[in-house]
């Protein structure tokens, strides 16, 4: 079989690898988000644990970490292999990096949503667990089973995970030191990291907050999963249409926007209502709606405004301000819930989301595209200068990138008109 023989479906080893990765990154982030919904009520038990700041601090503290290591991790993968840092702390960027070891070009966005799906899964989980093991176990044992988690991502990195037979540099998922200052300056993509930083700070400090305010309501903390549950199973019902209705009608713009004000009229019902039991239940509704609209609209629109060539860089500078956002928001969100009360931490998110809101309206309308890569086998400069102009050059190709060391040629391509068959034809003649 050539290089450019393709299958349709994935093979056992890429399922292997997509399904065991994806497992480690939920494990992982249950771990972390057990926590969110209990550890405000469990450190009022702790010394200095009525200091809200304290509270703030020690949940964001972990987002600082991952923001100073995301990145560099992930290039120390390149050079000294993927297993010995998945568990040294900011795990994405080696996840990321083995999957592209392991899985085939025109399978990669594939593999990468169904570890993606493992955040929102996780968090729902979270949400509705959290409160009930902390009735049954307390917070010291999930904090135990936190490490147990650890110790079964570990098992399933020994035993599930297939070895990669070759660990290089992958431009689609690992940042490129060479494109970190054009990434950056690229005002589209700087728009959707301010996006996710404050999408993440405005949820830490809410945590600082919320399940102290249900407390106060009158709801002790092993029935707060009565809260949890409805308000998420509601909002997933209604985002999986609006998800659908973005990308299948081009309608990303709108609906992302709408997402949006609705996070700000969340923060405004919190702000308002925060005294009121069923004013934060219908609150967080609405908030669960926007929060998980835009947690699955982001990296998509990230995909479809950045350089092809510089996508793996695009999601690293995106991943560090989700991290940052979790630092920011814990730390602020504390220092306002102590020294000026709850209201005004939803005054401060109600702030950062009409920031994002006027950014959000004059962002660029994603063009109804999506990216296809073909491994083209290794060349030099001269000739995948050649076929990326021959590629770009087919009906339907936005954007081509041939990268010769690496073997892969990256198109973006129009959603409905493009040429595929074109493609093939071109790739399987150079082969021959």
């Amino acid at each position: 079989m050539s290089e450019l023989e393709l299958t349709e479906s994935m093979t056992r080893s890429e399922k292997r690898a997509a399904s065991g990765l994806a497992a480690i990154f939920g494990l992982r982030m249950l771990g972390m988000f057990l926590i969110l919904p209990v550890f405000a009520l469990y450190a009022e038990h702790l010394p200095g644990g009525n200091n809200h700041t304290l509270v703030g601090l020690a949940l964001g503290m972990y987002g600082l970490t991952q923001a100073l290591l995301m990145i560099p991790f992930g290039m120390a993968s390149d050079r000294i292999g993927r297993r010995a840092l998945q568990g040294a702390g900011a795990v994405s960027a080696a996840v990321a990096a083995m999957l592209a070891d392991l899985t085939r070009e025109e399978h990669r966005t594939k593999a990468m949503a169904m570890i993606g799906s493992t955040i929102g899964v996780a968090f729902a989980i979270s949400m509705v667990a959290g409160p009930a093991l902390a009735h049954v176990i307390g917070v010291p044992g999930i904090f135990a089973l936190t490490g147990v988690l650890a110790l079964a991502a570990i098992w399933v990195v020994k035993v599930w995970v297939p070895d990669p037979t070759d660990s290089h540099f992958h431009a689609d998922a690992q940042a490129n030191p060479a494109n970190l200052l054009d990434v950056l300056k690229n005002r589209q993509l700087a728009r959707l990291d301010f996006g996710i930083f404050a999408l993440h700070a405005a949820q830490m400090a809410m945590f600082v907050v919320v399940p102290v305010a249900l407390k106060n309501a009158g709801l002790t903390v092993e029935h707060h999963w009565m809260v949890y549950l409805p308000v998420l199973l509601g909002s997933l019902v209604l985002i999986v249409p609006a998800i659908i209705y973005g990308e299948k009608r081009g309608k990303l713009k709108p609906v992302f926007v709408s997402a949006v004000a609705l996070m700000l009229l969340a923060q405004v019902g919190l702000a308002l209502g925060i005294t009121h039991f069923w004013s934060i239940v219908a609150a967080l509704f609405v908030y669960f709606v926007a929060f998980n609209l835009l947690e699955a609209s982001l990296p998509s629109l990230i995909s479809k405004l950045a350089p092809v060539s510089a996508k793996g860089t695009a999601m690293g500078i995106y991943n560090t301000a989700q991290a940052l956002g979790l630092f920011f928001g814990g730390v602020v969100g504390g220092w306002l819930a102590q020294h000026h009360g709850f209201q005004a931490v939803f005054l401060f998110c109600v702030a950062l989301m009409a920031v994002w809101l006027v950014a959000s309206l004059s962002m660029q309308t994603p063009p109804a595209i999506k990216t296809r890569m073909f491994r083209v086998g290794a060349m030099p400069s001269d000739q995948a200068a050649l076929l990326k102009t021959q590629l770009a050059g087919l009906a339907g190709v936005v954007e081509a990138v041939v990268l010769g060391e690496e073997g892969v040629a990256m198109l973006k391509v129009s959603i409905k008109g493009w040429d595929e068959d074109s493609a093939r034809s071109l790739l399987a003649g150079r082969a021959a």
